[in-house]
């Protein structure tokens, strides 16, 4: 975990924006982890992600949950659960097959560049690399990605050298309750040979 930036009396204090693309994170689970769609227990737990959110620049944060509801339907059930959470869902729809979570999560980015705070996106997804490099010329933000590290855009590892800071879902914001079947590279001081006994 970074330093926290000064605060400054008077001012807001700063905070940490958590945009969450739902589907990216759900699909590379799902496509790449486990090979099968994942079982409920196997899901991310959300509140432990917007928790890690939160300790990792010291400050409150904003959760934003991106969804897909094109086809006019809510899970509602899960968009309860989010809010319970504290986060703000928001359902997207498009008229044709424009990538509607994309675009919106774009859009958000784009907003992000005028407004003070830092940066944590949930996704694997190299659509969002001219947004994360636009905010990365900002000396005054952090910006960080968070994700399962094998399934990361590779574009996104070379932004490490400008500040991009990456988190694993699973290592660093224990977001899983159970193992995840994944083959990795572990840095030999995360290495725990229990977990494999």
């Amino acid at each position: 975990m970074s330093a926290p930036f000064p605060q400054v009396p008077g001012q807001t204090p700063r905070r940490t924006y958590l945009i969450v693309d739902g589907e990216n994170i759900d699909a590379t689970l799902g496509m790449n982890v486990l090979n099968r769609r994942p079982a409920p227990e196997e899901r991310p737990r959300w509140d432990r992600i917007s928790a890690f959110a939160e300790k990792v620049w010291s400050q409150n944060v904003v959760p934003l949950f991106f969804l897909n509801a094109t086809s006019g339907q809510m899970p509602m059930p899960f968009v309860q659960a989010l809010l319970a959470m504290g986060y703000k869902p928001i359902p997207l729809a498009a008229q044709g097959s424009e990538k509607v979570v994309d675009v919106g999560i774009q859009r958000t980015l784009d907003a992000l560049m005028d407004r003070p705070g830092d940066v944590l996106l949930a996704s694997h997804d190299g659509d969002f690399l001219p947004q994360i490099e636009a905010l990365l010329e900002d000396d005054d933000r952090r910006v960080g990605l968070l994700g399962f590290r094998e399934f990361v855009n590779a574009r996104f590892t070379e932004l490490e050298q400008r500040g991009l800071v990456m988190y694993d879902l699973e290592a660093d914001a224990d977001a899983f309750t159970t193992m995840l079947p994944r083959v990795r590279i572990i840095p030999i001081e995360e290495f725990d040979p229990l977990r494999y006994l």
